[in-house]
């Protein structure tokens, strides 16, 4: 049997999302094959063994969050564990940026997941963007702040409003504002800059919500059924409470899409940056008819409900499938410094 590390919470925003995600995990993996074993990080950095009755769900709207638990160092629980390998469930900075992934690649422990390059570049939308780009997929016109250069003032140049404001290394919409006016702007950007030190301003496209999901089968990156995000009109946009503390959010598979072009330009995308084992790529689609992708996520929401599970169930794919195929992924690659 194989031992797993589910490692899970960690210092980003989106902790409370890593822990239930771990908590779907925990659930449904195949305990005949593989034995779970539940790692937490606090939001203070600390490396913790929960204790069993730690809570991995949302609960009276309260979502749930590695605070207990016994202090345990990095390589303490490597010899404590003797893991054949880690799912690294952690979204965002410190987790999904590559930062968890070079610790694990030098302790040469085997994981789930993109690597340090793919991770990091894909993390920070500044920069996959410009990869995006050079691989022929379109990409909304913005710029870049970094905190050093802001002084509450910002030329826009010929970006119109609505624009959208959001931390170039961020995930769930935290931080992301949407700003009608020039009046709100300053506001947005210190408001994303609390998420991070550089910022995204870019045109909203106005178009439909497009989700595909990339899993890598047998060694072969293939594009989930395509779904659409429909969003309840008392939001402005997809944004956190939307995505995980309401009900009013409907993901459906529409039969108007371009289907088999969404599923080509989320391969090209899952392959330009470099990308393995998993990955949910966003898209706009537009009246016109355009493409426009906005971001790829390489450790997404990975719960039964979740867009992921959600648009692989469409193919026939359970939940439990899933992770059993990432995990026997994770194991036939090799833990390399040069992944």
């Amino acid at each position: 049997m194989k031992r797993v590390i589910i490692l899970c919470g960690g210092q980003s925003s989106e902790h409370e999302i890593s822990c239930i995600s771990a908590g779907g995990i925990m659930e449904a993996i195949d305990r005949r094959e593989y034995e779970p074993i539940l790692i937490g990080i606090k939001k203070s950095g600390q490396w913790v063994i929960p204790p069993v009755e730690q809570s991995l769900e949302i609960v009276d709207g309260v979502l749930p969050e590695i605070t207990t638990g016994t202090p345990a160092g990095f390589s303490d629980i490597l010899a404590q564990v003797n893991p054949d390998l880690v799912f690294p469930i952690l979204h965002g900075p410190y987790g999904e940026d590559g930062t968890i992934q070079g610790l694990l690649e030098t302790a040469g422990i085997k994981y789930v997941g993109s690597g340090v390059l793919a991770s990091a570049v894909a993390m920070d939308k500044s920069f996959a963007k410009q990869i995006f780009q050079a691989h022929g997929l379109k990409v909304a016109q913005g710029i870049v702040l970094h905190q050093r250069d802001w002084n509450g003032e910002i030329d826009i140049g010929s970006l119109k409003y609505p624009l959208f404001v959001k931390p170039s290394r961020g995930g769930s919409s935290r931080g992301t504002t949407k700003v009608k006016s020039a009046d709100h702007l300053a506001a947005a950007i210190d408001e994303a800059l609390t998420f991070d030190t550089k910022v995204i301003i870019e045109a909203a496209i106005l178009g439909r919500e497009i989700e595909c999901a990339v899993l890598q089968i047998a060694g072969t990156s293939q594009g989930s059924p395509v779904g659409e995000i429909v969003v309840d009109p008392r939001f402005e946009f997809y944004d956190f409470e939307a995505k995980y503390l309401d009900s009013s959010t409907k993901l459906l598979i529409p039969d108007d899409l371009p289907s088999e072009a969404i599923q080509v330009a989320a391969v090209k995308a899952f392959n330009a940056l470099g990308c393995e084992g998993l990955a949910r790529v966003d898209f706009f689609y537009t009246a016109q008819g355009e493409l426009f992708i906005n971001e790829i996520n390489t450790m997404p929401g990975f719960t039964p409900t979740s867009v992921f599970a959600k648009l692989w169930s469409v193919a026939g794919r359970e939940y439990s499938d899933l992770i059993t195929e990432l995990l026997q992924s994770a194991l036939l690659r090799s833990a390399s410094v040069t992944r």
